[in-house]
């Protein structure tokens, strides 16, 4: 059964799609099998692992408003073991078409439910929006990771955020916990940087993720030919972080030890 894991922040320009990406990248790197549900109407991590847009037969926005199902419309990357759900501009208008669902928070739980058992981890790319997507993807999820800018307003509508979690911790899915705050677009060379990272870690303490992600141009880049940044240069600086941030997550949901397991009863399946 997978664990389902929402990449939300309302905030603009903080690294959420760059996180959602990389870390289903990279969990599939690590053998374990990933689905990336792109839940955002700008469709960049359905661009950002190769699909063109134009091509989209069915996407999210058919199984939410229409009759489509979750299976039917996953599409498998270039990367193993990496599924895709993609998005379609036309998601922009799903919370006015929901407005009326008896449960309308609850429709992407709902579609993903029947796909859950095939894969260990899925990852959402969330809406950058506090509304009715956003919403049914943290009642969907069993976590939610944060990306946070190392910059000046980083705390900047975090608040908001947290307020949101907390509704819906209390309202619609009580077992929804914090994976962590994650730092992106890191640069050690600025002292405001690193007073940023303290602050931030000395506010939230356990919640802030040991990772943090450096500004690195290979990982700008990636998105512009298709890739996440493992498959655009893995030993990139950024490719490295993200790897890094999976194994993180890995090891604080006691997962490493599944597949250390497998590999001692199956040692033939070993690359």
């Amino acid at each position: 059964m997978a664990r389902i894991i929402g990449v939300a922040n309302q905030k603009g320009g903080v690294g959420k799609t760059t996180t959602a990406i990389n870390l289903a990248a990279s969990l599939a790197v690590l053998e374990y099998k990933t689905l990336l549900v792109d839940a955002d109407p700008q469709a960049n991590s359905t661009s950002g692992v190769g699909f063109d847009l134009q091509n989209i037969q069915q996407s999210i926005y058919d199984c939410m408003v229409g009759d489509a199902k979750a299976i039917d419309s996953i599409l498998k990357t270039e990367i193993p073991n990496l599924d895709l759900i993609p998005s379609h501009i036309d998601l922009v208008g799903a919370e006015l078409e929901m407005i009326n669902y008896p449960n309308r928070e609850n429709v992407i739980k709902q579609l993903l439910h029947e796909v859950r058992g095939d894969y260990d981890f899925i990852v959402i790319d969330c809406s950058p929006s506090l509304g009715l997507i956003t919403v049914n993807a943290l009642v969907a999820s069993d976590s939610v990771a944060i990306p946070v800018q190392a910059e000046f307003f980083a705390l900047e509508g975090l608040g908001k955020l947290l307020n949101t979690i907390k509704i819906v911790q209390s309202r619609l899915n009580t077992s929804l916990a914090i994976e962590g705050i994650l730092m992106t677009m890191y640069d050690s060379r600025l002292r405001l940087c690193n007073q940023i990272v303290n602050e931030v870690r000395r506010h939230f303490e356990y919640m802030v993720f040991n990772t943090i992600i450096h500004r690195n141009s290979r990982l700008s880049e990636a998105p512009s030919v298709g890739k996440p940044a493992i498959l655009y240069d893995a030993e990139s600086k950024g490719a490295i972080n993200y790897l890094d941030l999976a194994k993180e997550i890995l090891q604080k949901n006691n997962m490493t030890k599944i597949k250390e397991a497998e590999r001692t009863i199956n040692p033939d399946n070993e690359q």
